[in-house]
């Protein structure tokens, strides 16, 4: 291989760290539930419902003067920032009453405020009612997943996997949560699609581990448990690094050259790489060792097992 990141082999002791790791984990996902409550959520147009108007100007925008022109004309809460570029501009109108006439309301007189001295390069309106269909559509999206992923961990390795991999995709879901929460992103449909994205590459993580583990058992069958998740770990430590840092590498191209509107979701996906290669190794191989996973792989899959041998 012309590029290896690690050894090809290394004996790392992950579990050695169990009792500093989880605990640290365990205490990120309560802060981040802790802000989930108390802050809350820079909810985007897409779950607050509104007017959003992106423009752009001749030169560097004064957005002290955009936002004092605006502000004379009694819209409510009015967001006016830097969006890219100096000399684009993002303005964001609260839902206002009346329904959609009233919005189109908003569009008209911000319009006539500013004339045409701007470009207006983006206009979208969000009714209240599409947005709570689309909060109420991307959680039962994310609790979807996760059951999914429950179900079908549990029909590939036994109960404790599929707790494991839970409880590590939760950990990874909870914590960007909270990175959403304590930096005031704004979360809209695509923070959505990027929460989705982290529990798949996390469960992908999670189940190329699981399943070394699985295959060690049968092979080292009088290994301590904990010396064989070590072993596993670093077994798939090389391929795990690789897939993180070669993905890392497209999401931070995407966060410097991809503008303004995908930034935040980047980088979201940039905190659940981390995260979710992070829980793989630190989160998913512990809570196994705590469950007290069986050697055997569960009975479906010492069924397979025997009937992949009498096969051959």
């Amino acid at each position: 291989m012309l590029l290896r990141l690690v050894p090809r082999e290394t004996h790392i002791g992950f579990m050695k760290l169990r009792r500093l790791t989880l605990p640290i984990s365990v205490l990120l996902t309560v802060l981040s539930i802790g802000l989930f409550f108390a802050v809350g959520l820079n909810l985007g147009i897409d779950f607050r419902g509104g007017s959003l108007i992106e423009i752009q100007t001749e030169g560097p925008a004064d957005i002290a003067d955009l936002r004092e022109r605006v502000g004379t004309l009694g819209l409510g809460d009015v967001q006016i920032q830097e969006f890219g570029a100096p000399n684009e501009v993002l303005i964001r109108v609260v839902e206002q009453e009346g329904g959609e006439n009233a919005q189109q309301a908003v569009i008209a007189k911000i319009r006539n405020e500013l004339g045409d001295s701007v470009e207006y390069r983006r206009v979208e309106i969000v009714g209240p009612t599409v947005s709570a269909e689309l909060a109420q559509s991307g959680t039962i999206a994310v609790l979807v997943a996760i059951f999914a992923i429950l179900v079908y961990i549990w029909f590939r390795f036994e109960w404790q996997y599929a707790i494991g991999a839970i409880i590590a995709t939760v950990h990874d879901v909870v914590l960007t949560i909270g990175l959403f929460a304590i930096l005031q992103l704004d979360f809209a449909l695509s923070s959505i699609a990027a929460i989705l994205t982290i529990v798949g590459y996390s469960l992908n993580d999670t189940v190329v581990v699981y399943d070394r583990i699985r295959e060690n058992t049968r092979r080292y069958r009088k290994m301590p448990f904990t010396d064989l998740l070590d072993l596993s770990v670093n077994q798939t430590l090389s391929r795990t690094i690789m897939t993180s840092v070669t993905t890392l590498l497209a999401l931070i191209a995407l966060y410097v050259f991809g503008g303004e509107v995908i930034r935040s979701f980047v980088f979201a996906m940039i905190w659940g790489v981390l995260v979710g290669t992070y829980s793989s190794i630190y989160v998913a191989g512990p809570v196994l060792l705590y469950l007290g996973a069986n050697r055997g792989g569960g009975a479906a899959g010492q069924a397979k097992e025997a009937a992949g041998e009498a096969a051959t």
